[in-house]
């Protein structure tokens, strides 16, 4: 079977859901994957998005375009002097709710979130226009959650709040984190749900192209990154997407949004690798899970 070219792709033609990985500003390479589902016609009939792939994975199901989504990174996060007009906006209004989690000065996702997502995206999931599913943390319940319903931003915030940098979302008496540390790449939550599961892993791993000794943060950011490869290795014995990809995301770090346009020239790659695996997925030929980069 072809792939449907530029025109959506008939009823006939098998559906498609995407699951869109943890990864910080190396999730900026989930944009190639809408822009190549958008030259190709093709509608996912469902998205399931951790950390920075439920922001992505927001974006998408609210019916912006690939393009659209690139545009709006670029001139939001490639622009330094934007970047911290912004976060001034999602300071704390006041000194006590500054000090109110100690000496700690954890940013609150939520209050960034609002400040630089796009006013277009919908305030709940029934107002999206493709079904997503958004993974958390449970901190002290020790599990995954997964929102489908209800607000969107909380659920967003709670799946993106990387631990020790942004402030824990409470949520129904839950605290809640990262989904990225339970599932990085959630595409088991979308078995069932098309004939073709594509999963995007951007976890990336620490790298030595960089020489000089790894801060503090970095071997924080480094070793959660390697918990997610393990969690992913993990759940790949159990189950495998029919299409697994993985961006050259490694050099990057994981608050390296400024970088947002050296990330889309260094993944640009994986957009000819997303048109072959399709190519041999609609024409029911199984791929190879591809080796961490």
């Amino acid at each position: 079977m072809n792939l449907p070219g530029k025109t959506p792709k008939t009823s006939s033609s098998p559906s498609v859901a995407i699951a869109l990985g943890a990864g910080g500003a190396r999730g900026l390479a989930h944009i190639h994957i809408v822009e190549v589902l958008d030259e190709l016609g093709i509608r996912p009939v469902a998205i399931a998005g951790s950390s920075i792939g439920s922001i992505i994975g927001a974006g998408m199901a609210a019916g912006m375009t690939g393009r659209e989504i690139r545009e709006y990174a670029s001139g939001n996060l490639g622009n330094r002097g934007e970047v911290m007009a912004r976060i001034w906006r999602s300071r704390p209004a006041s000194l006590s709710e500054m000090m109110s989690g100690g000496l700690r000065a954890q940013l609150n996702i939520e209050r960034i979130l609002k400040a630089f997502l796009p006013e277009g995206i919908p305030g709940r999931f029934e107002d999206l226009s493709i079904p997503l599913q958004v993974t958390a943390t449970d901190y002290f319940g020790h599990e995954l959650i997964v929102f489908d319903k209800g607000e969107l931003l909380p659920a967003v915030a709670a799946s993106a709040a990387i631990p020790a940098l942004f402030k824990p979302v409470q949520s129904e008496g839950r605290l809640l984190v990262d989904g990225g540390l339970f599932n990085p790449v959630p595409f088991d939550l979308l078995q069932g749900k098309a004939d073709i599961v594509i999963a995007v892993d951007v976890a990336g791993g620490p790298t030595t192209v960089r020489r000089s000794a790894p801060s503090a943060l970095d071997l924080m950011f480094g070793t959660s990154q390697l918990m997610m490869q393990a969690n992913t290795a993990l759940k790949l014995r159990m189950m495998q997407p029919d299409i697994l990809l993985r961006p050259p995301v490694s050099r990057f770090r994981v608050l390296d949004f400024l970088k947002v346009d050296a990330v889309m020239a260094e993944t640009a790659s994986i957009k000819d690798e997303l048109k072959r695996q399709l190519e041999r997925a609609f024409s029911g030929e199984k791929t190879l899970v591809p080796d961490i980069r």
